[in-house]
């Protein structure tokens, strides 16, 4: 099995969308590079250059909602200003997929219908169909692990992940909380295969982020990640591919 692996990790403007690199060959993540965008450099133009390098199935992991509980819609087709929502706020503003990660790690998602995440959730869409365009090929989602010809994309979510292995999944976001992301850097070479130049991942939670959504796509290539059990509203709603989460913490080195 080789693929190649890109980690994206969201946000409505290129300056803070981190990236990244990697391969998974015979069970291997080996990550190569991760980067910040910016307004000279965005996200979907670059990834579309390592894409353009050379042929091969490519699964894209996107950290952003991509899509919709599927009660919102249903009962805002219908719905006047003044009048109450038949469905309660949690089922109307939160995913399946959203209440399985709770229970299979612990960490409950932002509600894509009742959050800012939304804006984040809009934008990974369009930078999704951005790609597309610089590739002049539709990046339909995968559901399938055993199912890679081309480009492909899956949603995932980097705290989830993290925890899904035992590793700190907070505490790390703030620019000054480098030796928080070192100690993820170090649990996470467990893992995968990084290069020698770390100080990418040190420096920003964001291309740390991109990273851990190139260990999600490991995860699902593996066949380790949750599946949905009903696969029509989850593609209404979008999927976060995560696996269940270890029983004993990951040892601190």
């Amino acid at each position: 099995m080789h693929h190649r692996v890109v980690g994206i990790d969201c946000a409505t403007e290129d300056a803070r969308i981190g990236i990244a690199l990697g391969w998974v060959t015979d069970g291997v993540l080996e990550i190569d590079r991760a980067l910040l965008c910016n307004k000279e450099q965005s996200a979907a133009r670059t990834i579309a250059g390592w894409l353009k390098e050379h042929p091969e199935p490519t699964l894209i992991a996107v950290d952003a909602p991509l899509g919709w509980p599927s009660a919102l819609s249903r009962d805002l087709q219908t719905h006047r200003a003044g009048a109450a929502l038949p469905t309660q706020a949690n089922e109307l503003f939160r995913r399946e997929t959203d209440r399985v990660v709770k229970r299979q790690v612990g960490k409950t998602p932002l509600d894509v219908g009742a959050d800012r995440i939304a804006r984040t959730a809009h934008a990974a869409l369009r930078l999704l169909s951005d790609l597309a365009v610089e590739l002049e090929a539709p990046i339909p989602l995968v559901w399938e692990h055993t199912v890679m010809e081309a480009a492909g994309a899956i949603e995932v979510y980097p705290a989830a992940t993290l925890a899904s292995h035992g590793i700190r999944a907070t505490g790390y976001k703030r620019p000054n909380q480098v030796e928080e992301r070192k100690e993820i850097l170090r649990a996470l070479a467990e893992i995968a295969q990084f290069p020698p130049d770390l100080s990418p991942f040190e420096a920003s939670a964001d291309a740390l982020d991109a990273a851990v959504c190139l260990v999600a796509a490991l995860d699902f290539l593996l066949g380790h990640a949750v599946p949905p059990e009903d696969q029509q509203l989850a593609e209404q709603e979008g999927w976060i591919w995560v696996r269940p989460r270890e029983s004993k913490k990951r040892r601190k080195v």
